[in-house]
C-alpha cells in the first residue's frame, strides 16, 4: 500500500492508460461481435466536442479546435481496470 497522497501525475497516467486500453477493448469488441444489442451496448460511444474558437488578436487571426472526445462504456470499464492494477502494484 502507498503511504502519503498520489501525485497527480499518476492519475493522470491512470486516465490516459485505462481510455487507451477501453479504446482497444471498444475497438475489438466492434471488429469480432455479432450484430445485436451486446454489440450496441457494448460499442455505444459518447461524442462531445468543442469549438472552434476563432481568436483575432489584430496581429495574429488564429482558430483552435475542434477538440472531439470519443467515450464509450468499455473505456470506463478500461479506466476502472487501470485504476485497480495500479492502485495494487503501487
Amino acid at each position: 500500500m502507498a503511504i502519503g497522497p498520489r501525485r497527480a501525475g499518476f492519475y493522470v497516467a491512470v486516465l490516459a492508460i485505462g481510455f487507451v486500453v477501453g479504446g482497444f477493448l471498444s475497438t475489438l469488441m466492434d471488429r469480432f461481435l455479432p450484430q445485436g444489442p451486446a454489440k450496441e451496448f457494448f460499442t455505444w460511444t459518447v461524442h462531445p466536442s468543442i469549438g472552434p474558437f476563432h481568436v483575432n488578436l489584430l496581429l495574429v487571426n488564429m482558430t483552435l479546435g475542434p477538440i472531439d472526445l470519443h467515450v464509450s462504456l468499455l473505456a470506463l470499464v478500461g479506466v476502472i481496470l487501470a485504476y485497480l492494477i495500479a492502485r495494487s502494484l503501487f
